[in-house]
């Protein structure tokens, strides 16, 4: 039986330069999708999935990200007060439970390998998820939580997969397949960022992980891998290499690249066409602009 992943963390010490000039104030991981940051949608999939202790990765600049977890005191009396229980109740879900939630510093930018690995004290020996907010995950059932049950029958290292077109191939790493059972892939090579022509096929690696501590130890020799960063993806790799199970999990769901300008705003429509209270209103305003587009064609 596999130890149960009750950790993840999260790297969010990203400068989101994309987005700037916004990012200059707001960390990115702040930045609203309808009423809801970034960083909650990330929060909110890893406690469907069982995960009880938090761990960020953050850098300078970050303070508005620890300070919207915490309790708000006034808000919550005001709130209180002018009987705005629903309001309440959404606001309190924001709150974490004090030693649930730890911060930690990544002082310089060396690739997502280095930030996971700086939270390897708080890792210890034990099985762990990584979630990148920037991949926004629509579905029935949230994504982490349909690959903890499928890390429950494989074990060892599992990525979330999803197909995608071969001339995008070199902005992701892509899994070379050995075997495909169902939702599940038998992974025997991982590359980051390949050319369309170099790729071993279209399945490409999606910000969700769950990972042994043995990549901790992998992480602990520093070895750079593609831009010159110390890459997650070679750790992987390296379990391939030791003989050790990696897998990849074809989720059910749809993704949104939000550390993208296009990516986030199709997320929002997405988003808010799915809430009840602001579909009508909101696909009323979009196909009037859809129709003024036509007609200016």
């Amino acid at each position: 039986m596999q130890r149960k992943v009750t950790k993840a963390v999260f790297p969010v010490a990203g400068l989101g330069t994309r987005f700037l000039p916004a990012t200059k104030s707001v960390p990115k991981e702040i930045m609203t999708l309808v009423d809801r940051p970034l960083i909650q949608y990330a929060i909110d999939e890893a406690r469907a999935a069982g995960i009880k202790e938090f761990i960020f990765v953050t850098s300078r600049g970050k303070s508005a990200l620890e300070d919207y977890f915490d309790t708000s005191p006034e808000l919550e009396a005001s709130l209180r007060k002018k009987g705005k229980d629903e309001l309440l109740e959404v606001l309190q879900q924001t709150n974490m439970e004090s030693g649930a939630i730890a911060y930690i510093r990544q002082h310089r930018a060396l690739g997502l390998g280095h930030a996971v690995w700086c939270a390897r004290r708080l890792i210890a020996d034990e099985p762990f998820a990584v979630i990148l907010p920037d991949d926004v995950i629509a579905g029935e059932k949230s994504c982490l939580q349909q690959m903890v049950e499928a890390y429950e029958e494989t074990g060892g290292c599992m990525v979330a997969a999803m197909e995608v077109p071969p001339a995008k191939a070199s902005a992701y790493g892509i899994l070379d397949i050995e075997s495909e059972d169902g939702a599940k892939v038998k992974v025997k090579a991982m590359v980051e960022k390949p050319k369309a022509e170099d790729a071993p096929s279209n399945l490409a690696v999606i910000g969700r992980y769950i990972l042994t501590p043995d990549v901790m130890e992998n992480l602990n020799r520093m070895k750079t891998g593609a831009g010159g960063e110390i890459q997650l993806t070679d750790a992987i790799a390296d379990e391939i290499e030791a003989g050790r199970g990696v897998y990849g999990y074809r989720f059910r769901g749809q993704r949104f690249d939000c550390g993208s300008k296009a990516g986030f705003l199709q997320a929002t429509v997405a988003f808010g066409l799915a809430r009840p209270d602001l579909r009508e209103e909101f696909s009323e305003y979009l196909a009037e602009m859809a129709a003024l587009k036509n007609a200016a064609q």
